[in-house]
């Protein structure tokens, strides 16, 4: 009963702090599920958040559903999903009326555009930690060829990062195992 209550903290909280929806919570998730409950590894996060990232959906529910049920199965699977959207689900039904009313303050733009360079801060840290992670794994050439490769293909080809990472999955399925 308490591997299913801290599911449930796992992802409700990242989900009441995770202003910016599942891109910005997924540093306050990997922060859960590595370092306070040790469910995984950077090295593991991070392989399972890119296998989200090439399905459709919800990235933070698909990460809550997936560790949910690494951790406690159908149920843990079911109590993972609804914490992470139990959040936004309470405060649409609590404060829709009020959001409403004050769409159009200067004070909530303010406070919007001061929330996003902490978001992106947030998101480069994590990508920092996975580069270096990838980096003592998979060796210097490895990752510099993944990060070229990827780079040529999403800017210059503008192909999918859907594609993209797919194909990094298959060329670390084939070199890197």
């Amino acid at each position: 009963m308490m591997k299913y209550w801290e599911i449930f903290l796992a992802f409700f909280i990242p989900g009441i702090v995770g202003y910016g929806g599942g891109p910005a919570s997924i540093p306050l998730v990997e922060n859960e599920v590595v370092r306070r409950y040790g469910w995984m590894s950077v090295n593991e996060f991070s392989e399972m958040l890119a296998l989200a990232n090439s399905l459709p959906g919800p990235i933070a529910t698909k990460m809550a559903g997936y560790i949910g049920y690494v951790e406690g199965g159908i149920p843990g699977a079911i109590i993972g999903v609804f914490a992470t959207v139990a959040p936004s689900l309470i405060l649409m039904i609590v404060l829709l009326s009020v959001l409403y009313k004050f769409k159009d303050s200067p004070r909530v733009k303010k406070m919007t555009m001061l929330i996003r360079p902490t978001i992106a801060i947030l998101l480069g840290i994590m990508a920092y930690r996975f580069f270096a992670t990838s980096y003592e794994g998979a060796g210097m050439w490895q990752t510099a060829f993944l990060v070229a490769a990827s780079y040529v293909f999403m800017q210059r080809m503008k192909v999918h990062p859907a594609f993209v990472i797919v194909g990094s999955l298959i060329y670390g399925a084939v070199f890197l195992s």
